[in-house]
């Protein structure tokens, strides 16, 4: 007696494939993804009013501090003896263009941060996501909460100093983007450490810019500095911008030559942050070290 063959059913015909006019080109493809990752970190920060606090509180207490600080040695010192007016320029004026770089940096590199926490670098890596289209998307939210957080700085200094940031005239426009630029860069250096050496390097994101402040000359002249790190100031993109955004600040003329150093700086340390995030994401790769993160 013969034993029954078990019959499977037929598999089913595959798909066609979608019409070629039905396809996204890859100019709108990329958009669409760069906009889905900028929404993810939207919603992320829409959903958690507490991750606000960095965005709106510190900020605010920031201004409060050194306004208060600069008003105070404006009222209390002498004109023959001490230049209070100008200290209260330097302060208020340092608060508001060093968190414009802070938050540009925080931003990009926590929005990196929010992908290790939640174990989703692996599930970045299996979609047609590019490098350069996530970093555009986190980009993208970065510069909405660096927006939120000056706002919220220019008009706190706006409305209890009478510091008014756009008397700054159309030379806000290359200091804020030599700004940004300077925060991605740093950012993109840290993210790169965390990438080959693992959560141990999150602190970087917090401490980076902590040294880069006192040898840029925010909340006063670089000459101060002792002279063994003038050298190292001088050099330094953000020492020239932040000279730039004080001269404006100030009333002077524009500081084409504060923002030629800078503009030439920037582009530098921007390069040096790229060149540096692909050989340690080449690293990661290689090592297969997404494992920590999944």
């Amino acid at each position: 007696m013969t034993a029954a063959v078990p019959q499977f059913p037929a598999p089913a015909p595959a798909a066609a494939p979608a019409p070629a006019a039905a396809r996204r080109p890859p100019a709108q493809a990329s958009l669409y993804r760069i906009r889905a990752v900028a929404r993810r970190h939207w919603l992320v920060l829409r959903r958690s009013p507490h991750r606000f606090f960095d965005v709106l509180v510190w900020p605010v207490v920031d201004t409060l501090l050194y306004g208060s600080i600069g008003l105070f040695a404006a009222g209390t010192a002498d004109p023959a003896t001490g230049p209070g007016a100008e200290l209260a320029v330097f302060l208020l004026s340092g608060t508001v263009l060093w968190h414009l770089v802070h938050q540009t940096q925080i931003s990009l590199a926590t929005g990196f941060l929010e992908e290790t926490w939640s174990r989703n670098v692996l599930g970045l890596l299996t979609t047609p996501l590019k490098g350069w289209e996530y970093l555009a998307g986190v980009g993208l939210f970065a510069l909405l909460r660096t927006a939120l957080s000056t706002t919220a700085v220019a008009g706190l200094a706006f409305a209890a100093y009478a510091f008014d940031v756009t008397a700054l005239g159309l030379g806000l426009v290359p200091v804020a983007a030599l700004l940004l630029a300077c925060g991605w860069a740093v950012a993109l250096t840290v993210v790169g450490l965390v990438l080959r050496y693992g959560s141990g390097a999150e602190a970087l994101v917090w401490g980076a810019l902590s040294v880069v402040m006192p040898l840029s000359g925010v909340f006063y002249p670089v000459a101060t500095l002792p002279a063994p790190l003038r050298p190292v100031a001088e050099v330094l993109p953000t020492t020239h911008v932040f000279a730039a955004g004080r001269a404006l600040a100030a009333g002077h003329a524009m500081p084409w030559r504060e923002l030629a150093l800078a503009a030439g700086g920037t582009a530098v340390v921007l390069a040096a942050g790229l060149l540096a995030l692909g050989r340690l994401l080449r690293s990661f790769r290689r090592r297969g070290l997404v494992t920590r993160y999944s």
